[in-house]
């Protein structure tokens, strides 16, 4: 039996068998003959597609219009003969597909090539009936194999006829030609054809474009299209004519360009120029044209100073400037010189200084919006600068992209800089300032700081400042002339000396103050710039951290410091706070933030960092000196307060749940972002409790395990977080009830209390993970309610204790005020800070707990749901208040 397709010309056995089992094929058989078709056209012409497709796409491109004639003609007959030969070569190559090569190719496809089955004849057995219908019964079984037949697809890869892919060269340049060029450059194909009357062929024409500069931002005009005999085009514009034709048949005549010397010829084919004056611009010929030109022109830079030299709270100096330009500001530079006739010049400035370059700097210029006009800053710290805080003369400078520059703005004034008030480091800096005026003053600022360091006892509080000034000062007297004290030598004793200066005016709390002043500007900025409420809520955390840091080092320096009667009286007249007022305030800032009252939360933002500045904290008020109890009964009161924002986020949830269509966690008179009454970010359950263990409140411990940004982020809300963040308070409840100072019945009512509450915590955590928001409301309010219980047992643990004079961290004396000391409040009536409400006095017997009750029950009437919505956001004020 034979295993080929026989050719179309074999006679069979039984054609008619093998034609009806063929039938079913014709359909497949057709296509398969085509794709083989569309195969070897491609194979055979792919070479005339790629020239004809790239001669396309260059002409969509406009290529003709930027070669010469010559050239194009050349490019044609290139790709005329091109054309030809692939077509040729590909006509060679071609064959069209026969029917046997078609059900060869379908029956490639098929498995046991049943085709070739069909077609088959018995070679032996073909007189032995059983051997026909065997044959028989193989062949309609292959029949049926056949009949599921589909046509192959056409093999179109022809990368072995083509290794450097120039087909898809060709497509691309058609692409881009269709996508990005016009089909109207086809037509100049048409104009170089001859009898087309095109210019060169059967007349003279011209072409021209005026480009302004670039910086300008005007487009491009095209002469041909301005039919107005006058044309306004700005300074310095581009202008570019072709004469096509017989040369001399077109000509230009201008004025405009102000050329002089050696000039092309009138009738050169291509002229380009700068239009620099008014004038005329004339094309004299057939079809000629006739312009008045008047010039707009590019007006220099302006620059103005807006105001005086202001020193920010990090030192740096701020000169707000203005500045504008018709077509924009790109650069400029400041400058600043030393104002020697302004200048006081006595002590170590009488002296002829040592000559000193001016400070040169680049002009700021606007990162966004319109530089045609804008208004910036120059910010920058000028405090180590030799000239700080001595009059100079500001100098303000613009430039545009035409390098033209502004006529000088100038402003006298001082190098505003950063000021010394500690005694010693303005001497310091004062003899630094000497040094740096002039070498010559080397002697005498050994002679002066030889001086200050003759009693160390009486200025000097740490001895390790005065072995630093000690070492400088032998470093300076051991160059004993001018020529000995180099400029090197003169920085770097400069540098030494500014160093101790800033030690002896920062002291402990340096590194905490910078840190927070840092915190409090980023955060400033990111108001100014309209930064997202995740950024805020980050740098407001920021400064939370870096305030309670600073309050430690104060508090650190406060008990390090000599009671003496001046300090004593100082402190007494300063304004002193408690890290709760402090909270407070923070509190404030962040809720204007979040109800989007910007300019008020920078406002108390600045008077915060001022009060910041300026304020001095006591022994016992904060700090690490604080009353452990008081501590104590803070953190409680933090926590409970986290407590009531997660069930009220809780409760917003479960209305959402029954009202879908509600804007999740706002409501009328809710002053949070995803429900409840807490105040900032309490409902979120974090951000304004008490300091855990490491200083952090419940809700920055647990933002710290949700990952950054976890704060009032709106996927907080799901059971699962809502439960992490119940999880988090029941262990910051847990730490603190272990942590409690005190002991004896009230002290053991209290832990008995906050275990009720830590298991109604562990209730309300299961039932959050199951979704169930009433059943952990429930437990919420059974946990909040044992909170209460505990911290009223707390209370009254520590009024007896006070009362007995048992109270830890009392400072001596301080519990022995009697009679006519206080006034019914707790201040002093001596007038001396009549106006310091101490909280420890107030906390003394029946008082203190009288306060703590009526505290307890506008906490009771503000978490009742029954009652109004005016009515608890009154309640929530006062607790917020006091």
């Amino acid at each position: 039996m034979t295993e080929h397709i026989p050719p179309d010309t074999a006679v069979e056995e039984h054609p008619t068998h093998s034609t009806a089992a063929l039938a079913p094929l014709r359909r497949a058989l057709a296509f398969t003959r085509l794709g083989m078709v569309a195969e070897r056209i491609w194979r055979a012409f792919w070479p005339l597609a790629t020239i004809l497709f790239l001669a396309l796409g260059l002409v969509l491109l406009g290529i003709l219009d930027w070669i010469l004639l010559e050239a194009v003609w050349t490019l044609a007959v290139l790709v005329a003969t091109g054309a030809v030969a692939a077509l040729i070569w590909g006509a060679w190559r071609f064959r069209w597909p026969t029917r046997h090569e078609a059900l060869l190719r379908l029956d490639e496809t098929l498995p046991g090539r049943p085709i070739a089955a069909i077609l088959d004849t018995q070679a032996s057995g073909a007189r032995d009936p059983a051997s026909i219908a065997l044959w028989r019964a193989h062949q309609d079984r292959m029949a049926a194999r056949a009949a599921q037949a589909e046509a192959p697809a056409p093999n179109l890869r022809i990368a072995d006829r083509d290794p450097y892919a120039l087909r898809y060269v060709a497509l691309l340049v058609l692409v881009t030609g269709a996508l990005f060029g016009t089909a109207w450059r086809t037509g100049s194909v048409a104009d170089l054809m001859p009898g087309s009357g095109t210019a060169g062929l059967s007349g003279p024409t011209w072409e021209g474009w005026v480009e302004p500069p670039r910086y300008t931002g005007l487009p491009t005009l095209y002469l041909g299209d301005m039919t107005d005999p006058s044309l306004r085009i700005p300074d310095n514009s581009q202008i570019t004519l072709r004469f096509y034709g017989e040369v001399g048949d077109l000509t230009l005549a201008e004025t405009i360009s102000g050329r002089t010397g050696e000039l092309p010829s009138a009738s050169e084919p291509e002229q380009s120029f700068v239009v620099t004056q008014a004038g005329n611009l004339t094309i004299d010929g057939p079809g000629g044209r006739d312009w008045q030109i008047e010039v707009i022109e590019d007006e220099a830079p302006r620059v103005s100073i807006a105001g005086e030299p202001d020193l920010s709270a990090d030192g740096t100096l701020t000169l707000p400037f203005s500045a504008s330009d018709d077509y924009g500001v790109v650069g400029g530079s400041i400058v600043i010189t030393l104002d020697e006739d302004a200048l006081d010049r006595r002590h170590g400035l009488a002296t002829t200084p040592d000559p000193r370059a001016p400070v040169e700097l680049a002009l700021p210029l606007s990162l966004t919006g319109d530089r045609r006009l804008f208004s910036e800053a120059l910010v920058e710290e000028f405090s180590a600068h030799p000239w700080a805080n001595m009059p100079v003369t500001y100098s303000f400078r613009s430039e545009d992209a035409a390098a033209q520059q502004s006529t000088p703005a100038t402003l006298s004034a001082p190098l505003t800089a950063r000021r010394f008030f500690d005694p010693m480091a303005a001497a310091l800096i004062e003899q630094r300032r000497d040094l740096l005026w002039a070498r010559a003053n080397g002697s005498r600022v050994a002679q002066i700081l030889r001086t200050l360091t003759h009693r160390p006892e009486d200025v000097f509080h740490d001895m390790g400042n005065y072995l630093q000034l000690r070492t400088i000062l032998k470093r300076l007297e051991g160059y004993t002339t001018e020529a000995e004290l180099s400029v090197a030598h003169q920085d770097e004793i400069a540098a030494a000396l500014w160093a101790l200066a800033n030690q002896l005016e920062d002291g402990d709390v340096g590194d905490a103050l910078a840190r927070m002043q840092q915190a409090q500007e980023r955060l400033s900025q990111a108001m100014r710039d309209g930064a997202s409420d995740e950024e805020i809520a980050r740098l407001m955390q920021e400064l939370r951290e870096a305030t309670q840091d600073y309050m430690r080092q104060l508090s650190r320096q406060a008990q390090s410091e000599a009671e003496g009667e001046d300090g004593r009286e100082s402190r007494d007249n300063a304004i002193q706070l408690s890290q709760s007022d402090l909270q407070a305030m923070m509190d404030r800032i962040q809720d204007l933030m979040e109800q989007g009252r910007m300019a008020e939360a920078e406002q108390a933002l600045r008077e915060f960092q001022q009060m910041m500045e300026n304020m001095q904290v006591t022994q016992g008020e904060a700090g690490e000196g604080s009353n452990p109890g008081q501590e104590a009964m803070e953190g409680l009161a933090d926590t409970l307060r986290e407590q009531q924002g997660l069930s009220d986020q809780a409760f917003r949830d479960l209305q959402e749940q029954f009202n879908p269509n509600a804007q999740r966690g706002q409501s009328q008179g809710n002053e949070g972002r995803n429900g409840g009454l807490g105040r900032g970010d309490s409902h979120e359950g974090g951000g304004e409790g008490g300091e855990g263990s490491d200083g952090q409140s419940p809700g920055q411990q647990q933002g710290q395990q949700q990952g950054e940004g976890g704060q009032g982020s709106a996927g907080g809300n799901s059971p699962e977080d809502l439960a992490q963040r119940q999880q988090t308070l029941r262990n910051e409840l847990q730490r603190q009830r272990d942590g409690l100072p005190l002991g004896g019945a009230e002290g053991e009512a209290a832990r008995d209390s906050l275990d009720q509450a830590g298991r109604a915590m562990e209730g309300a955590e299961e039932a959050l993970r199951g979704g169930d928001y009433a059943e952990a409301i429930d437990r919420q309010s059974e946990a909040m309610e044992a909170m209460r219980d505990g911290m009223r047992a707390l209370g009254e643990a520590m009024a007896e204790q006070q009362q007995q004079g048992q109270q830890p961290g009392t400072q001596q004396g301080q519990g022995n005020r009697q009679g006519n000391a206080l006034d019914p409040l707790g201040r002093d009536r001596g007038g001396q800070g009549g106006d310091t409400l101490r909280s420890d006095t107030i906390g003394n017997g029946q008082a203190y707990r009288r306060a703590w009750d009526l505290l307890e029950e506008i906490r009771r009437r503000a978490g009742e749901r029954e009652r109004s919505e005016g009515e608890r956001n009154y309640l929530q004020r006062l607790l917020d208040k006091f």
